[in-house]
């Protein structure tokens, strides 16, 4: 269940304007804005039981939500916890995780008994990429706080754009051999889109940022799970672009076509995920 904890961004303050591709929803949503996380998580459920679904994963989405005092971090995540969240997934930046920070989400995990789960934004591996789109935080620093996380044995799961401007094949295949070296736990692949209100947004209405094809992007994904050990788990193959304020968003397709293009891909070239691995 996807909660907005009302946090910011560091590279949002001070009158900096954040990832290039990020809006002020800060890549999740407005819709429970203003609302506890106990209200969100209320809403949510009672959404889902009519679904049949009785147990469920809070997910820390919108901003950097390690971005905080520790006492603030604390009373949020333990917020959300109760009879029916069996794990707690914290969305956060490279450049905002630390000892002190996962000491104390170590005891709230002990203390609780429940398992918690990190999101970590790479979006790439080309440092040149990262400083062009403004992310504000180096490979060096990624590689730093996925180490860190496997130390304390959290699960990580990292977020990759496929199809950056600026990037190419070699990009997605390092980008791949990376996440696998530092054993990441999954991963989420999104494919590039434009929203108003961010500076991709108004590169795109004026004309100074085209993004690539379908069939591009559809390779770039093959090529990148050839790439990827086997064992890491795929959460996602495509993003999935707000219902408003969306400028550009997956050709016009439906994320299940897009997911079955990149799967018939896989028949059509009798490839799978790992058959180019080098790192296991």
């Amino acid at each position: 269940m996807p909660l907005n904890a009302g946090f910011t961004c560091p590279n949002r303050e001070n009158g900096r304007p954040g990832c290039f591709f990020c809006d002020e929803t800060g890549s999740g949503f407005s819709t429970f804005a203003g609302l506890s996380v106990k209200e969100q998580l209320e809403k949510m459920k009672e959404k889902y039981r009519k679904k049949g679904i009785r147990k469920f994963i809070a997910y820390f989405q919108n901003y950097t939500n390690t971005y905080a005092p520790l006492d603030v971090l604390r009373k949020t995540y333990t917020e959300a916890i109760d009879e029916d969240v069996v794990q707690l997934d914290i969305a956060t930046r490279p450049d905002c995780i630390n000892e002190e920070i996962l000491n104390m989400v170590d005891d709230i995990r002990k203390g609780h008994g429940i398992q918690v789960s990190f999101d970590v934004g790479l979006q790439t591996a080309n440092y040149h990429t990262l400083v062009k789109i403004n992310r504000g935080h180096t490979l060096g620093e990624y590689i730093y706080a996925v180490n860190l996380l496997k130390r304390y044995g959290f699960e990580v799961v990292s977020h990759v754009i496929l199809n950056l401007p600026g990037d190419n094949t070699l990009d997605v295949v390092e980008s791949a051999k990376i996440i696998s070296a530092l054993g990441v736990d999954g991963v989420k692949l999104h494919s590039l889109y434009i929203v108003e209100g961010s500076v991709f947004g108004e590169m795109f209405k004026s004309g100074k940022l085209q993004v690539g094809t379908l069939e591009e992007y559809v390779e770039r994904a093959v090529t990148f799970l050839e790439n990827l050990s086997p064992r890491i788990v795929i959460h996602r193959l495509v993003a999935a672009p707000p219902l408003t304020g969306t400028l550009f968003g997956n050709w016009g397709r439906t994320k299940t076509e897009i997911v079955n293009l990149i799967e018939n891909r896989l028949i059509e070239k009798d490839t799978y995920q790992g058959k180019r691995a080098k790192i296991m």
